[in-house]
């Protein structure tokens, strides 16, 4: 055996790897052929978890098994020194260009009170212009010490002659100031558009908080994206999923105008990893025009369309059986109706496209599955493009007992949010009572009942944190080690499921698992790198664990060393 010895570190790696590089954008693939082994390399297969060696020319795994005495005759040896090797890893739940633009506008994250928030608008308006829009996002008021929303008085302490739009987490609700009211001509009076809703006080009067589709009544004067924006954000989106390990992002909601953005920044090199792109409609689509251009190349894909079914648990807007528990007469928010989903769902099925629907209340879920069974019966597999369409509920977080088994049986995929049940179930037992979260973030059931279930983190209404997702679905636990009975502790997941949840059932979730989620021969070169072995090491120490390499077809994207 004849190759020279290099550890996963080393300047002299990272440079070979990139020097390597084809230079085709979108299509860079390493080209030459690497060998790694010397660390656990996890494979995502039940039946072969572990291999001892894997070896990678021009992109595509070419062998994954024992290190015997030839299994690497002329590649550049990597020795993992120890870290541990798995697929790639994938977000099924993100928002790319969002990702990007949180990292570039006023991040309300991490907010602990309204003192806070005011604090934080205050330092941002203080050079702004009078007139001219401050936006900002990422409040979540759950933990609040005022147990309240913001509201426009809050705002207009700080911020009187500037339109203030500070969008919540979950980007199902805003709060405006005064001066947002005035300029938007909001009253007492407004009609609230469907699927929305203005807060009101006691005298009628807004407050400020616009919930789910109300927030159409503030768009002009939100602030313009502009296309060169855009492009920033996708780079920035890139490199950040790069660094935390993310090979992949199922990118929820993408404007189908900046598909073309997105391959263009592709092969420009500035994105570098994969997006499957899962595009919003408007007015006067057709799927026959989607399907026929499914817009696919080596890094960027579309061929999925995202519908909303409903609001979300924490601004009250999730559409649920029963009234909210903490505001008997509220059910939340239907955001659809059978009438304008139901030909968009027919006409999919023979057009081949995915449907990946939002739905987050026991109402919505019901609805949704209601929905696609009965487009799936008016369209038979005879008369579909593709005979299983692998349609999608997204978030799937409260779900009647009842409803769960009918997942598996219509072939419906959960895509779900780990990260959601260990910050939302601090206040859900509030939103619904104990009862109902018995089929609240329901992974086990779901997986036990035969349903596969694609993992992500809905960044950026969380982290978008690959550790946090894979440690919230096998601890079930927040991020200080918290949890009670109202957590139901039985329903989270075995780390070999948890893995699945983010390498190969997401691959399968986007039709992708011909290509990618498991290391064996054939299947493309995307490994995360971590330095610890999150299947075995306490479950405590998994946040703690850094990315040492990112790699995609074969090339480092990200680098530990190189950062």
């Amino acid at each position: 055996m004849s190759y020279r010895l290099h550890f996963i570190l080393s300047s002299a790696l990272v440079m070979g790897l990139t020097a390597c590089s084809s230079g085709k954008g979108s299509d860079v693939t390493y080209e030459g052929e690497s060998c790694y082994t010397g660390g656990p390399i996890y494979t995502a297969i039940d039946s072969a978890p572990t291999v001892e060696a894997v070896r990678v020319k021009d992109g595509v795994i070419r062998y994954a098994g024992a290190a015997t005495d030839n299994w690497c005759d002329s590649g550049e040896m990597i020795n993992l020194a120890g870290s541990a090797m798995y697929p790639g890893f994938t977000d099924a739940h993100g928002h790319f260009v969002g990702i990007g633009l949180r990292e570039m506008t006023l991040n309300l994250e991490g907010t602990l009170s309204i003192a806070e928030l005011k604090t934080r608008v205050s330092a941002a308006i203080k050079d702004l212009p009078a007139g001219e829009t401050l936006y900002g996002r990422g409040w979540i008021e759950t933990h609040w010490p005022e147990k309240r929303f913001p509201n426009r008085l809050d705002l207009d302490e700080i911020a009187p002659d500037n339109p203030v739009i500070l969008e919540r987490a979950d980007g199902h609700a805003l709060v405006v100031n005064s001066a947002a009211l005035k300029a938007a001509n909001i009253t007492a009076d407004t009609e609230i558009p469907f699927g929305g809703d203005v807060l009101k006080d006691d005298a009628g009067n807004p407050t400020g908080m616009l919930i789910d589709k109300a927030d159409a009544l503030v768009r002009d004067l939100m602030p313009t994206i502009t296309e060169p924006r855009i492009r920033t954000a996708m780079k920035k989106a890139s490199d950040l999923y790069a660094s935390r390990g993310w090979t992949n992002i199922h990118s929820m909601s993408f404007d189908p105008a900046g598909i073309s953005l997105v391959q263009e920044e592709a092969n420009a090199g500035n994105v570098k990893i994969r997006v499957y792109a899962s595009t919003d409609i408007g007015g006067g689509f057709e799927t026959s025009e989607f399907a026929a251009n499914p817009d696919r190349n080596n890094l960027i894909t579309r061929r999925s369309i995202k519908l909303y079914a409903d609001g979300a648990l924490g601004s009250r807007g999730a559409a649920l059986l029963a009234p909210y528990e903490d505001d008997p007469e509220n059910i939340g928010l239907m955001l659809t109706t059978y009438d304008t989903i139901m030909p968009v769902l027919k006409s999919a099925l023979k057009d081949g496209v995915q449907v990946n629907t939002h739905a987050i209340g026991d109402k919505a879920n019901r609805l949704v599955l209601d929905w696609y069974e009965e487009a799936m019966d008016a369209v038979p597999a005879s008369e579909r493009a593709i005979a299983e369409p692998r349609w999608r509920i997204e978030h799937s977080q409260i779900i009647a007992l009842e409803d769960i088994p009918r997942f598996a049986k219509l072939g419906v995929i959960p895509s779900m949010q780990p990260s959601h049940a260990i910050g939302d179930l601090h206040f859900a037992v509030d939103r619904l009572g104990p009862e109902r979260l018995a089929g609240g973030y329901a992974w086990r059931s779901l997986i036990d009942s035969g349903s596969i279930i694609a993992g992500g983190s809905d960044a950026p209404v969380e982290v978008g944190d690959t550790r946090i997702e894979f440690y919230a679905a096998v601890a079930r636990k927040d991020l200080k080690g918290y949890s009670n009975q109202n957590w139901n502790d039985g329903e989270k997941v075995t780390r070999q499921e948890a893995l699945k949840m983010f390498t190969i059932w997401p691959a399968y979730a986007a039709f992708e698992d011909d290509r990618l989620g498991t290391i064996e021969a054939g299947k493309s070169a995307d490994f995360t790198v971590f330095d610890r072995d999150i299947m075995t090491i306490a479950e405590t120490e998994i946040l703690d664990v850094k990315t040492v390499m990112t790699i995609v077809n074969g090339a480092v994207v990200y680098s530990a060393k190189a950062n």
